[in-house]
């Protein structure tokens, strides 16, 4: 087992522990990135960081670094530390409607407004949940208000109320909350349950990862979230260095809330078991929660090479997850990566993947929100270095 491994790994975890030798990786190149990380931290680009490393149902590395929170109460990185995920939760709530839809709950070519009505309004009564989760549905500007975050009934109305932009189908534009609270509303109306609850009932509890991963932090939990930062506004004047406490998005308000496209918090080694299961056709550790097939379905690209005009480049959307496909760029999987690997961001903090030609999972979460160029050429050299690793 390799040493970065926490004492906490064992039994208890879906993972078993392994080491980056046995699992075919050159250290070589993981020292590297581990000194990358270092040298991010010391040169004041993020506080504080984790990774984790998993290779056919095995964790090969799991480390933390830095601090978690800063100020007056500064907090060091712990392996019990929950990062704020931001959109890649948008994948945990995507496999739980995986889990919906293998159960005949519904179809993907239904029509919101077959389960939600009301969403009918303002014209938005044809878009479908395909539509939706792959960012053609065309409403991606509306935001969702506090009021709405723990009254689920104001939720709703205020999903409904979406104003729609532009003709669904017609184009593909990253919906960077708005696709998901409908979807959350969706899960609700399907279920009768909170989609929270959901949530944790059909993905997290069964895959082992119900201390590790969540969608709306309960309050006994509130204290293990890392703070979130951002530049300060001199940061480009600085040579991109030096940072604040994010305060919108470290209230207990947002991190209850679970908005189940941005704010979802778990640990590095949750995010790469969770796309364990997706390797493994479905399965971790024995406990199967969807079927290859819906698999296979879910984890291709939906959009082609169509530009997602919020991006700026074709973004291979799946249906949470989207592909490398083999476009000169793709966001944040790295350029070395297989066609067929797949993931998802957060904004100007991380990525979380995996590779169905190799076996390999990878998340890396950091705690500072920092804006373009330089996020993603770093989630390049990042990525890059653990796709040279893999042997």
């Amino acid at each position: 087992m390799d040493t970065a491994l926490s004492s906490r790994t064992g039994s208890d975890f879906p993972l078993a522990a392994g080491d980056l030798e046995s699992l075919g990786f050159r250290r070589q190149q993981i020292e590297r990135l581990e000194a990358l990380i270092a040298r991010h931290i010391a040169e004041g680009r993020y506080p504080g960081c984790q990774i984790a490393l998993a290779r056919h149902g095995k964790l090969a590395l799991f480390k933390s670094f830095g601090q978690a929170a800063t100020g007056p109460a500064p907090r060091s990185a712990g392996d019990d530390t929950l990062w704020l995920l931001y959109s890649n939760t948008k994948v945990v709530t995507a496999v739980a409607l995986w889990v919906l839809a293998e159960r005949g709950l519904f179809s993907w070519a239904d029509r919101i407004a077959d389960h939600v009505p009301a969403f009918a309004k303002n014209a938005k009564g044809n878009i479908t949940v395909l539509q939706v989760i792959t960012h053609q549905a065309g409403f991606p500007s509306p935001v969702v208000g506090k009021d709405a975050w723990a009254d689920h009934k104001r939720l709703s109305e205020v999903v409904c109320d979406f104003p729609l932009e532009w003709s669904p189908g017609s184009r593909v534009h990253y919906h960077g909350q708005t696709a998901h609270w409908t979807l959350g509303v969706l899960i609700e109306a399907l279920t009768g349950r909170d989609f929270r609850d959901v949530i944790r009932e059909t993905v997290t509890e069964p895959l082992g990862l119900s201390r590790e991963l969540y969608v709306g932090l309960p309050e006994s939990e509130l204290g293990r979230a890392a703070d979130m930062h951002e530049p300060l506004p001199d940061w480009p004047m600085a040579g991109g260095k030096g940072m604040r406490p994010l305060a919108e998005n470290n209230s207990a308000e947002w991190r209850r809330s679970g908005s189940p496209g941005a704010a979802g918090y778990g640990t590095a080694r949750a995010m790469a078991a969770l796309y364990q299961m997706m390797l493994q056709g479905g399965e971790l550790a024995g406990t199967r929660i969807v079927s290859p097939r819906l698999l296979q379905y879910a984890i291709r690209n939906h959009t082609g090479d169509r530009v997602d005009e919020f991006m700026g480049m074709p973004m291979h959307r799946g249906l949470g997850p989207h592909l490398r496909g083999t476009t000169e760029n793709i966001r944040g999987l790295g350029a070395f990566a297989s066609p067929r690997a797949f993931g998802h961001g957060g904004v100007g903090t991380s990525y979380c993947w995996g590779d169905p030609d190799s076996g390999v999972s990878f998340a890396y979460i950091t705690n500072n929100r920092i804006p373009d160029p330089w996020h993603t050429k770093r989630l390049d050299q990042i990525a890059n270095l653990i796709h040279t690793a893999i042997v």
